[in-house]
């Protein structure tokens, strides 16, 4: 055989094996192989770096900037290049106010670290350095409010979850303003275009899917085992997701940690603004900055963009039904049954409260009452005889149980309008382990500290002197998540089992030292808390 025919030959059995390997369909970084650091895009050659059993993608554009013209618009295509392009750090978080040192329960590993920039649709890729077929994939939308967060933050670090034989995907997208502002004239020339009249900083999360949709093949990965996943507000932005019928077909699992779209009532501190209320919003603020266009407003610094407007409540800064991404609330969409009805895992903190409310360690009886009233109205002296307390700290803590049964309330109530449409499984939990580090008696089982566990992060953290049980915690926990991202189901050798959520048996897994199931509420506070939210009471986690 002559030179030549050898080397064609060879050619002809790399991209067989990458077929082989990859799926029909998927994209192979091309004809020889490539350096294990390296994947071929459909913008250009991308080089990455060996981070311990994988090799990260860092800094990878998704969409074009938006920026200029593009700022509050539709994420718009990105350009090729040429060339190999360099993926070895990650790029600037979105615009947003830094706590670098922490704040609250959050020490530095949760918070968002370097350079911001309003160009920063950019997402992470970690994949496993050695694949024989190809992978599931976890895009993760971080939480933070819609006013904060970034791929980049020290505790998502995909390394290790990647190790387990998935592909972990981390994505930036815009923020407050930038994110969700929008006015008449904006969303009419958006609708002109045909693109969705606001709602921007979801759209990008709509593109990262699409990118990750059309070119995760590169990476070893199979476009049809997508899962959805996140927490806080990433979560909320997983659930409008869900019922959006422009997500149609791109993710096939969802994950939702400490996130429901708690829409259904006007008087909800995080009910879901119309367009027409966005818009209403949107222009006054407008007015403030002194802009009499679109072309004026766009062209304003970013400093001359800030806002105080409360984060989960304000039309400015939170997501809003714009007639096209979310034509109703997500959750009018999950009682009407127009809802993605693929395996969800779902669940809660077990003192989710903590870091945003006060959480006394007394309580006078006249206080205890006061706050029942507030909350329950006349429904307040059913629900304290669920609750016995006869001192003050036994009120303190009945005050932190009432608080963690609403938001497993919350979710019975988001289940039970699930199933009657869809007999896709819902995995349910409850996380009661106490994350060690500065104050934990006064945070507890706080906001997001699951995430470290998940990941395998604990590393990330080591003022908080992790034990051997942290440790073995965040190993079953790194394997439920792994397999269900990988299955849809959580359930695996080894682990204890997991029990789907059903009409006829409402049992979550209580996740912590030992884990185990458990009712997701006693029959008679469920009850107490159904008749709360059928007479308009909020069901909300937090």
């Amino acid at each position: 055989m002559s030179r030549a025919l050898a080397r064609t030959a060879q050619r002809i059995s790399a991209a067989a094996l990458c077929a082989l390997a990859l799926g029909v369909g998927a994209r192979c970084a091309a004809a020889t192989p490539s350096p294990p650091t390296r994947a071929r895009v459909a913008q250009g050659m991308l080089e990455g770096v060996r981070a311990g059993r994988t090799v990260a993608f860092l800094g990878v554009p998704y969409a074009a900037p938006p920026i200029g013209p593009n700022r509050w618009r539709a994420p718009q295509p990105l350009r090729p290049w040429s060339g190999v392009r360099r993926a070895q750090h990650f790029a600037p978080s979105c615009l947003q106010t830094l706590s670098p040192q922490g704040f609250g329960p959050w020490s530095s590993e949760y918070g968002v670290h370097g350079a911001l920039s309003e160009n920063c649709l950019y997402l992470n890729v970690w994949t496993p350095l050695h694949r024989t077929h190809a992978l599931p994939v976890m895009v993760w939308i971080p939480g933070g409010a819609f006013i904060s967060g970034s791929g980049s933050v020290p505790i998502y670090d995909g390394e290790h979850l990647a190790a387990h034989g998935i592909i972990v995907v981390t994505v930036n997208y815009r923020l407050g303003v930038f994110g969700f502002l929008t006015d008449p004239a904006l969303a009419a020339e958006a609708l002109r275009r045909h693109e969705p009249p606001g709602n921007w900083g979801l759209q990008d999360i709509l593109a990262a899917l699409r990118w990750v949709r059309t070119n995760i093949g590169a990476f070893g990965g199979n476009p049809r085992e997508v899962t959805l996943a996140g927490q806080s507000a990433g979560a909320i932005a997983v659930q409008d997701l869900m019922a959006s019928p422009l997500a149609h077909g791109l993710f096939a699992r969802a994950i939702a940690e400490s996130g429901l779209p708690n829409s259904r009532l006007p008087d909800s501190p995080m009910h879901m603004p119309t367009l027409a209320a966005a818009e209403r919003a949107g222009a006054r603020f407008a007015l403030a900055t002194g802009a009499r266009t679109s072309a004026a407003l766009r062209a304003l610094p970013p400093a001359a963009l800030r806002t105080t407007a409360a984060p989960m409540s304000s039309p400015l800064i939170m997501p809003s039904i714009d007639g096209e991404l979310l034509p109703a609330s997500p959750e009018q969409r999950l009682a009407a049954g127009r809802f993605a009805r693929i395996p969800v895992l779902i669940g809660m903190n077990a003192d989710e409260n903590t870091g945003f409310r006060d959480t006394p360690e007394t309580l006078t009886s006249a206080a205890w009452s006061a706050r029942l009233q507030r909350r329950f109205g006349a429904l307040a002296a059913r629900v304290a005889r669920q609750f016995p307390a006869h001192s003050p700290r036994a009120r303190a803590r009945a005050l932190r149980a009432v608080r963690r049964a609403v938001g497993l309330a919350a979710i019975y109530h988001w289940s039970r309008l699930r199933q009657a449409h869809s007999h896709a499984p819902v995995y349910a939990y409850l996380w009661t382990h106490l994350e060690p580090g500065p104050h934990s008696h006064r945070w507890r089982v706080f906001h997001s500290s699951e995430i470290p566990y998940v990941f395998g992060t604990l590393r990330a953290a080591s003022q908080r002197h992790f034990t051997p049980l942290d440790r073995v915690v965040s190993r079953y926990m790194l394997h439920y998540w792994v397999n269900f991202i990988a299955t849809g189901n959580p359930n695996g050798a080894g682990l204890a089992h997991w029990p789907a959520l059903t009409p006829e048996r409402m049992r979550i897994m209580r996740l912590g030292a030992h884990p185990a199931p458990q009712p997701i509420l006693p029959p008679r506070l469920l009850s107490a808390l159904q008749a709360y939210i059928a007479r308009g009471g909020i069901p909300q986690l937090y």
